[in-house]
């Protein structure tokens, strides 16, 4: 055992700790999908082939090679979606950005403004609403699902169009290059089992692309007026305007020397 160790090299050490943290990464994101149901049958199904391969059953042997062999196939045309998502959260790793919320100062203020302006409104009515935020990622397929509106970003804009009578006040609007780029949006669910039965549909939906996406999206809840804040997959509730402001001049690149001298 020692000779063993003794013959490893440092790059050898660095395979296994790559291979342990790919593995870790692999299971978690299996866990919290369907796929882990999968993963249980694929494992039963190669115990049971090789006890069938050890006690001699031949034909059931055969059987269960030809299921394993064809149910790659099988497992990427029945998860192409998590397997995509999967991709997508490579691709949108910290490792790739070099991007910052470009323009000048004043326009992200504005952007920020306008936002927590209508959001204090919204919640305040109790009015549901969904502000999605593009970032890096683009969202081109997001905002092609809605209305187009290529619009500058108010409050009192944002605040009619989450009207409950108002015709686009069902989807999400989408923020893109500092403009609100469409209204009646449609995102895709979290896929996410471990959250609890408080969270609705529009707190999934937020919380469903910034799984994929680097995108910030903001939700008012119609039933408690509380406001959450959904970044990479994971959601922060019960903010205060005053929190949400700085939480999105933090993201956004918009720093307090900036926000005070635009407004001086």
């Amino acid at each position: 055992m020692l000779n063993i160790i003794s013959t490893l090299r440092i790059q050898d050490f660095l395979d296994i700790i790559i291979v342990a943290v790919l593995a870790y990464i692999l299971l978690k994101f299996i866990r919290e999908t369907r796929a882990s149901l999968l993963l249980k049958g694929i494992i039963s199904l190669i115990i049971v082939q090789q006890v069938s391969q050890w006690f001699g059953f031949y034909t059931l042997n055969y059987i269960l090679k030809a299921c394993l062999q064809f149910g790659i196939i099988a497992i990427v045309v029945i998860f192409q979606p998590e397997i995509r998502r999967a991709l997508e959260k490579v691709g949108n790793n910290a490792f790739f950005k070099y991007f910052k919320f470009s323009g000048e100062p004043g326009d992200a203020t504005t952007v920020i403004n306008g936002i927590c302006d209508a959001v204090n409104h919204l919640a305040q009515h109790r009015i549901g609403s969904l502000i999605v935020v593009e970032q890096a990622t683009k969202l081109s397929d997001v905002i092609s699902s809605g209305v187009s509106m290529d619009s500058k970003v108010s409050a009192e804009l944002l605040t009619n169009i989450f009207s409950a009578k108002a015709p686009l006040h069902d989807g999400a609007v989408v923020i893109a290059n500092k403009r609100i780029a469409a209204a009646s949006c449609l995102l895709p669910l979290t896929l996410n089992q471990n959250l609890g039965t408080e969270i609705g549909t529009r707190h999934r939906a937020a919380i469903g692309i910034t799984e994929t996406t680097d995108s910030v999206v903001i939700v008012t809840s119609e039933e408690t007026g509380v406001i959450s804040v959904a970044k990479n997959g994971s959601l922060t509730r019960n903010l205060s305007i005053v929190t949400l402001k700085k939480m999105l001049r933090g993201i956004l690149g918009e720093t307090d020397e900036q926000e005070a001298n635009n407004e001086n």
